[in-house]
């Protein structure tokens, strides 16, 4: 049973994963929700249960978010974005070319910084509306294995907390913006990186379900809050660890170790038992 209607939704990344889990918890909780992706057909067919509204986007082409904000608008109004299409890459950065590189951050960063302005465009004119930014732990502390997807969400974290204040001070104060940092996630975006040292840190803290996940951006949704992470002791634990840079690196070891067991459960827990 749905909530009453809270207004028009806009999802990236929402063929499946975590941007799929997050459109069907924010359509159940009464929003109409336009499921965006760059695979048309993926998400066409995982918008069909929740009102089939949805269409293709290319999150690093800035006219193309301009054009999906305008759509959703004409549902009454642009009431929220939800930023949530992204890559990884692990592994040292000297072992990435500059393709690589700039993809990641053309899809992270310059991608999420596309939505949010298409949609800032809309919601200043409106008077209102709530941009959701899923950022990750990964934007807290520069994670090792996956630096340059963590230097993508630190420049996201920094946009959005920064758009955030610019918002305030030009008397905005029910344009809102919000950046949800969860820990790893078990989403196909990990499923093949079980055995990837440059990974290891994903998995150092409590493995997530993009149900949970979603649920929280749901509850965040409702109450903007500038920054949460989830679980919310990990945000305290890594934040930290970014204060104290010496003691990060000298942890590197015991991070490398908890990682690896992380990895190890997981694959404990997604593998069937031997039966024969």
């Amino acid at each position: 049973m749905t909530s009453p209607g809270r207004g028009t939704a806009v999802v990236t990344g929402a063929a499946g994963g975590l941007g799929r889990a997050i459109a069907a918890a924010l359509h159940d909780d009464g929003w109409s929700v336009l499921l965006t992706d760059l695979d048309a057909t993926a998400v066409a067919a995982a918008a069909a249960p929740l009102g089939g509204w949805s269409a293709a986007l290319d999150v690093r082409d800035e006219a193309a978010c301009a054009e999906i904000a305008a759509t959703a608008a004409t549902r009454g109004g642009l009431d929220l974005w939800v930023n949530n299409a992204g890559i990884l890459v692990t592994g040292p950065a000297w072992e990435h070319d500059a393709r690589t590189r700039r993809r990641v951050l053309d899809v992270n960063t310059f991608g999420a910084m596309n939505g949010t302005l298409a949609a800032l465009t809309l919601m200043r004119e409106q008077g209102h509306g709530h941009v959701l930014n899923v950022v990750s732990l990964a934007g807290l502390i520069a994670a090792p294995g996956e630096t340059v997807y963590a230097a993508s969400k630190h420049a996201l974290l920094a946009f959005s907390l920064g758009t955030l204040t610019d918002l305030r001070m030009a008397g905005y104060r029910r344009v809102h913006v919000s950046c949800l940092c969860p820990d790893g996630i078990w989403t196909p975006m990990l499923h093949d990186r079980l055995d990837d040292p440059g990974a290891l840190a994903s998995f150092t803290g409590s493995m997530l379900t993009p149900q949970r996940v979603a649920a929280r951006a749901v509850r965040l949704a409702r109450r903007p809050r500038p920054v949460v992470s989830l679980p919310r002791w990990r945000g305290a634990q890594v934040r930290l660890l970014d204060a104290l840079p010496r003691l990060a690196v000298a942890l590197t070891p015991v991070i490398r170790a908890a990682g690896r067991a992380g990895q190890r459960r997981q694959l404990r827990r997604t593998t069937p038992p031997d039966r024969s």
